[in-house]
């Protein structure tokens, strides 16, 4: 491994003598390997991180080079977001990419509990909806329209990732699940106003953040990225498997809604009435029980016996309980 990193980096223009150094796998990462090393350029060292396809690839997640693209194209618009370097391939074939490696936290229980991140729990909510509106106004003419998703179905975003998540559980899950079929109805029945066209994260919440004392710092795992409605990215970030228990605080456990969403208008975002909000996070949610479903099939097949893949496949009922609370009301 250190040796194909070695030949990539000193085969690019200016980093013909550099040498690769404490290369690690870091923790996490249950869709795609996470590497960090340090590149020696002479006096210099810099700092990065890899990331390589793994072994089991989430099937909604985009493949690297287009996640890689999108990336550059966020950076160069000034959102948080670690600066790209380059995107290539292993000797094998598989893909990968560097960027650079961000100084900061992100385990989210630290920023809960420590009394160091008492400022960034106060900061947060409205740091984070300033940033989202900025990605939502990312442009996109040119690559991210040539290599971004953007599902539809009779002109609608909400019904076009609707129908695409539907698809994924029909196709990967082994088991039936009655809670997700009734979600499913109630979504279409339910069917808000459109929000926009924009780029959406995907997967925007404190679990994909690089955070200080002073709060956020870099956004971080686009794989999830599309273009759709702005306000799934809303809804998203206040689902309850975020919260950690602290249900009082929507907005990731650490803040309230109207912060965040005020943040966010503030800075360009347009706001959905509740009901529509409501649907994002019913929409949202259930998104999330189809990941934890695809994440177990490796195990449960024995393709794989990572723990981490089967822990997360024991959330599925958790997220299900929670969807038939949001729609219980009708």
């Amino acid at each position: 491994m250190k040796n194909q990193i070695q030949r990539f980096i000193t085969s690019r223009p200016g980093f013909e003598s550099a040498m690769v150094e404490e290369l690690g796998r870091m923790p996490g990462g249950a869709s795609k390997e996470t590497w960090s090393c340090d590149v020696r350029l002479g006096d210099e060292i810099l700092p990065l991180v890899l990331r390589i396809n793994r072994d089991f690839p989430l099937p909604i997640a985009l493949d690297l080079e287009p996640e890689f693209i999108l990336m550059k194209a966020a950076h160069a618009q000034g959102i948080p977001v670690p600066r790209p370097y380059w995107f290539g391939r292993l000797d094998g074939g598989a893909p990968f990419y560097a960027i650079a490696r961000i100084e900061g936290e992100t385990i989210v229980r630290k920023l809960h509990r420590e009394p160091v991140y008492k400022t960034a729990r106060q900061v947060m909510p409205a740091q984070l909806g300033r940033a989202l509106a900025g990605i939502h106004r990312v442009p996109l003419a040119g690559d991210l329209d040539r290599h971004l998703p953007a599902r539809t179905e009779n002109g609608s975003a909400a019904l076009g990732e609707l129908a695409f998540i539907e698809k994924i559980l029909r196709n990967y899950s082994p088991d039936p699940h009655p809670a997700l079929e009734l979600a499913f109805r109630w979504l279409r029945q339910n069917v808000p106003a459109p929000g926009g066209r924009t780029l959406i994260h995907g997967d925007y919440r404190l679990g994909n953040v690089i955070f200080s004392d002073q709060g956020l710092v870099s956004i971080l795992d686009w794989e999830l990225s599309h273009i759709g409605d702005p306000f799934e990215d809303l809804g998203y970030i206040s689902i309850q498997a975020w919260r950690f228990g602290r249900d009082e605080l929507p907005i990731g456990g650490i803040g309230q809604r109207k912060d965040f969403l005020q943040a966010y208008q503030e800075a360009g975002g347009s706001l959905p009435d509740p009901e529509a909000l409501r649907w994002w996070e019913v929409f949202g949610n259930v998104k999330w029980a189809v990941i934890t479903v695809l994440q177990m099939v490796p195990f449960l097949d024995g393709s794989s016996r990572s723990i981490e893949l089967a822990s997360l496949g024991r959330k599925t009922a958790e997220v299900e309980l929670q969807i038939l609370t949001l729609i219980e009301k009708d």
